[in-house]
């Protein structure tokens, strides 16, 4: 099977691609390289001892998405490619508008035009909004507090409308938690440019003198030490989940979440960082961000059911694997 990965050289784009070499999928990456590297695909060619074919174009030039399909026998696609930083949509919303949901429709009309029917969206759990309760389900109400988890949305009722159109389409939907950690390799990894949005890509900041501080956001809140508890994935086995997905025998449009199914508090988080890694972070508590929830962790039980998905990896591996690859780029 030749699997088209939408920003593939992205974080959890390039962990995915990864795993679909070492699974002997042949893989095609589309990026723009609008917040990734193009050494990328050369760290997982080094990775993986296999080649990948890399063009580098924007789904929203539907011309040149057109000729890749043109080109490649396309018989999956994954679909990562977007921008995703919150505190950006807020202040933007008319560009994550604009790319996020041009090039889906590009996408989806060029994966028609060229008969592939077959599609993994990388979704979020911003799309259940403030749930009000937990474990968070795949049937529970969905609402967005901004226009990024807004632009998930529309997608997936956007990839709904197609199927009750077409059910010839497979259609997979993953609603990540909270991804973090690195390829154990110390290749390929989360580094952001500037002030992280993330948790896990702050503390490393901090850990490496990046940043004087880590503001944690709140200590009044009902939870075990007052900080906001959140499912924090592995971002290992999160990519594995997309190849459990493409293997699924269950045809259809099929929705899944994926965490760990349990909470973390950021300090507990921090704790564990220093354990492990032996670094001090400096920390301070500043007020409450409008929006955070108490408690936010997944039920995962459908995922392990229909795909025999399991988060293998640990907390302690997460925060060792995220500073292993900073220290090494």
């Amino acid at each position: 099977m030749k699997v088209l990965v939408t920003g593939g050289t992205g974080y959890i784009g390039s962990h995915t691609v990864v795993d679909l070499l070492e699974n002997n999928y042949e893989v095609v990456i589309v990026d723009n390289l609008s917040n990734s590297q193009k050494e990328v695909v050369e760290k997982i060619k080094k990775i993986t001892n296999k080649t990948v074919k890399f063009y580098e174009i924007d789904l929203c030039c539907k011309d040149d998405l057109k000729k890749v399909f043109a080109d490649e026998k396309i018989d999956a696609v994954i679909h990562f490619a977007g921008f995703k930083a919150v505190g950006e949509s807020v202040e933007k919303p008319l560009k994550y508008y604009e790319n996020n949901l041009i090039s889906t429709i590009n996408l989806l009309n060029t994966m028609n035009e060229f008969n592939v029917k077959k599609i993994i969206f990388s979704s979020s759990a911003t799309v259940y909004g403030n749930p009000a309760k937990v474990p968070v389900y795949e049937d529970f109400p969905l609402s967005t507090t901004n226009p990024y988890g807004a632009t998930k949305l529309i997608i997936e009722n956007m990839l709904k409308d197609l199927y009750v159109s077409d059910n010839s389409f497979d259609i997979t939907i993953l609603r990540y938690f909270n991804p973090v950690g690195a390829h154990k390799s110390g290749l390929i990894g989360e580094n952001p440019n500037g002030i992280p949005n993330n948790l896990m890509p702050y503390i490393v900041k901090v850990a490496t003198g990046k940043l004087p501080f880590l503001n944690i956001f709140g200590n009044d809140y009902n939870t075990v030490d007052g900080t906001g508890v959140r499912d924090y994935i592995h971002v290992c086995d999160l990519s594995y989940g997309h190849v459990l997905a493409l293997k699924n025998p269950k045809l259809g449009l099929k929705i899944y979440n994926l965490g760990t199914g349990k909470g973390t508090s950021v300090l507990e988080l921090v704790n564990i960082f220093e354990k492990v890694n032996n670094v001090k972070i400096n920390k301070k508590i500043v007020a409450r961000r409008p929006g955070d929830v108490d408690i936010n962790y997944a039920s995962c039980d459908l995922a392990r059911k229909e795909l025999g998905f399991i988060a293998k990896y640990s907390i302690e591996d997460m925060c060792r694997d995220s500073y292993n690859f900073v220290k090494n780029n």
